[in-house]
């Protein structure tokens, strides 16, 4: 392939991809396929990585060290999450939010380019609404033709993407598998989690630009600002 060529496109997002290989993966993320089941509890994950994580809960291993503590962690990002200073000098000069580590700012930049600079390039010909993502645009686009695909077996509700209809799943079962590693209370979905687990770090990532005050939550810096 030459460089920066993508000729393979999600036909449920629109999101283009290089290799066939890599959209099939991608795929997974929205059909909610789980193809890597363990043989000793038999749950099933989307990659072979999250399964050879997963695996580490049964054989005890855990090769990650703090070299500080020496406390021992089963995944490198569990390492990277334990920390011994509460300091994020990055600052996103967009949204507020800070970052332990350059590399998260920057990925935070691309990521919301179109979001912090109000650039919304992706129109729809019905309506004329604008998006800052491809993504987004095809989905807003259901609404205009009504199509609602994907259809709960348990109690036939439909929904006009497969994401919707896993999220929906989780309505029907009382599964929380996003454990807190601090206090071990489960959750239905790992945002939830994240957010969690901020009472036990004390991270206030989202900071108020007039007066400092920082918050936990996005929604409350949001709160916050419209009592100025």
């Amino acid at each position: 392939l030459h460089d920066g060529e993508r000729p393979h496109t999600c036909m449920e997002c629109g999101k283009s991809i290089s290799r066939s290989p890599s959209l099939i993966r991608h795929q997974r993320t929205h059909s909610g396929e789980r193809p890597y089941a363990c043989a000793e509890c038999g749950k099933s994950f989307m990659w072979s990585s999250n399964l050879v994580k997963h695996q580490r809960i049964h054989d005890g291993e855990s090769p990650y060290e703090c070299d500080q503590c020496r406390k021992r962690f089963q995944t490198s990002s569990h390492l990277l999450q334990h920390t011994h200073t509460e300091e994020r000098p990055f600052r996103c000069p967009d949204c507020g939010q800070r970052f332990r580590q350059n590399s998260h700012l920057t990925a935070n930049l691309i990521q919301r380019r179109h979001i912090h600079t109000g650039k919304r390039p992706h129109k729809c010909g019905k309506c004329g609404k604008s998006f800052s993502q491809h993504s987004y645009l095809i989905h807003h686009q259901k609404i205009h033709t009504g199509e609602r695909p994907y259809e709960c077996d348990k109690c036939r509700k439909r929904f006009k993407t497969c994401s919707c209809l896993l999220k929906h799943y989780q309505i029907h079962r009382e599964e929380r598998p996003f454990c807190c590693p601090d206090c071990g209370k489960g959750f239905k979905q790992n945002c939830i989690l994240i957010t969690h687990q901020r009472i036990h770090t004390r991270e206030r990532p989202y900071e108020c630009e007039e007066y400092g005050k920082s918050f936990s939550q996005r929604s409350h810096l949001y709160k916050h600002q419209r009592s100025h």
